[in-house]
């Protein structure tokens, strides 16, 4: 796991106060007192966290705290929790191929386009890119709809074929999901 950081920006009192705690966090602290090495700090980092009294404009993971006084156990009470929510966020984000699946809000993204998944597609498309061979219907209706049924049925191929023609129509590429002589696959 990536060591913890956690930017203080600009509040320099903070800064002195936080750092006579450091040996009873779990997380890294630094001080930064202007924009410019702000971006270089977090330009090579991925678990940071900026603490500061107001938003900064196009910079994420953040945390403003502008309400004073507040007891140090809350302050770092809410530091952890957004490290928590950022572990969590980060772990919610696949890459499949050239494309982000984001499990959360269950969105296929690729550059600046979006597509809404449902459940079953991200399902679908989760299953398919874990597996290293193509697919049979039977295991994807096994594995991904719990059915355990000999019976014929086609739900596999219509969510297919309904997943293909959406992602055709967003990104125009027929080619994310393909039929094999054995399954499916994700190219």
């Amino acid at each position: 796991m990536d060591k913890k950081i956690l930017i203080i920006f600009k509040f320099k009192i903070f800064y002195e106060i936080i750092k006579e705690l450091d040996k009873d966090l779990n997380f890294e602290i630094f001080e930064v007192t202007d924009e410019s090495n702000l971006v270089k700090k977090i330009n090579n980092l991925s678990n940071y966290i900026i603490f500061s009294k107001k938003k900064l404009l196009n910079k994420t993971n953040q945390l403003i705290i502008n309400q004073f006084p507040i007891k140090i156990s809350k302050l770092t009470e809410k530091i952890n929790i957004e490290f928590l929510k950022l572990e969590f966020n980060k772990k919610s984000k696949i890459d499949i191929g050239k494309y982000k699946i984001d499990l959360n809000s269950r969105y296929l993204v690729l550059d600046s386009k979006k597509l809404k998944l449902t459940e079953k597609e991200a399902n679908i498309i989760i299953y398919l890119f874990n597996s290293d061979l193509p697919v049979k219907i039977e295991k994807l209706q096994q594995e991904v709809w719990g059915f355990n049924s000999k019976l014929e049925t086609h739900t596999v191929e219509t969510h297919i074929y309904r997943l293909r023609k959406k992602i055709s129509k967003v990104f125009d590429d027929f080619n994310f999901i393909i039929s094999k002589k054995h399954g499916y696959q994700i190219n």
